[in-house]
């Protein structure tokens, strides 16, 4: 447990996919084909809580859904990548773009889709209800499943570590 803690540490990013982990992975279809998904508000805190305190936060996701976008944005979150069939690509752009270095960005996914960009970074994790070759490769498994609160358990844990999580800095309103 000590070197998943000492790796929190360092966490300077966090990269979500988001159905199955900002959503429970469920898409609900109306009768004139408009899809929508569900977002976990506790979730929905943490993320606009780590952009507040200066964290990188991006989203990489093979979905098109304006909806997530949207969603995404209203919590400050302005990296979002959408249909990003090869999410390893994006990912390599993306840190070039803002000059992270790997060892220092937490990627929480849950799904095959995945499995290439967890291995490139410092800290890969995932929520309860992942794929069990995610989970193997996985530094910590939340106990929360997708969209039921496993972005605020790695996000609250990380601010922790840091000193961040009800901090001065994170409540100057």
């Amino acid at each position: 447990m000590e070197s998943f803690l000492t790796k929190l540490k360092d966490i300077t990013t966090f990269i979500f996919d988001v159905d199955g982990v900002l959503t429970d992975g469920s898409i609900f279809v109306t009768e004139t084909g408009v899809q929508s998904r569900a977002f976990n508000i506790k979730d929905g805190y943490a993320l606009q809580l780590a952009v507040k305190c200066g964290y990188n936060v991006a989203a990489i996701s093979g979905s098109r859904s304006k909806s997530a976008l949207f969603r995404l944005n209203s919590l400050g979150i302005n990296d979002v990548y959408l249909g990003a069939h090869t999410k390893s690509e994006r990912f390599k752009i993306y840190i070039e773009e803002k000059s992270i270095n790997p060892s220092n960005i937490l990627y929480m996914a849950d799904d095959i889709p995945d499995l290439a960009v967890m291995k490139l970074v410092g800290l890969p994790v995932c929520p309860a209800d992942a794929a069990e070759e995610i989970k193997t490769i996985s530094a910590y498994v939340s106990p929360y499943a997708g969209g039921k609160g496993c972005a605020r358990d790695i996000i609250e844990k990380v601010m922790k570590v840091q000193g961040k999580w009800m901090s001065a800095e994170a409540y100057s309103w």
